[in-house]
């Protein structure tokens, strides 16, 4: 069950990341509230997995799916560049994340 928190904590990382382009420094209301609200969940969940989870293996993949998701939405929404040599990037983290699961 930690991992499954783990995962959803990360996702909520990347609501929360992505949610403070959208609260145009904390002045938007609404954006504010559910990117405040997606950090408590991420850290909630976070703390959950910790309870049987390595703190260094559960927090670096915490902060790469966060990684990962916000790259890849920052491309999608945002209109930054997918270059190669980022894409080469994001796919080192995601084995980096792969390869900490399967010693953890």
């Amino acid at each position: 069950m930690a991992w499954i928190y783990l995962a959803i904590a990360g996702l909520f990382e990347v609501g929360w990341a992505i949610g403070l382009k959208y609260t145009q420094g904390f002045t938007r209301l609404v954006p504010t509230v559910l990117t405040v609200a997606s950090m408590v969940v991420s850290l909630g969940l976070l703390g959950l997995a910790l309870k049987s989870l390595p703190v260094g293996t559960a927090y670096a993949i915490w902060t790469g799916i966060g990684t990962i998701g916000t790259a890849i939405l920052g491309i999608v929404l945002l209109g930054e560049p997918a270059t190669a040599l980022r894409l080469a990037c994001i796919g080192l983290i995601v084995a980096g994340i792969v390869g900490l699961k399967l010693v953890s």
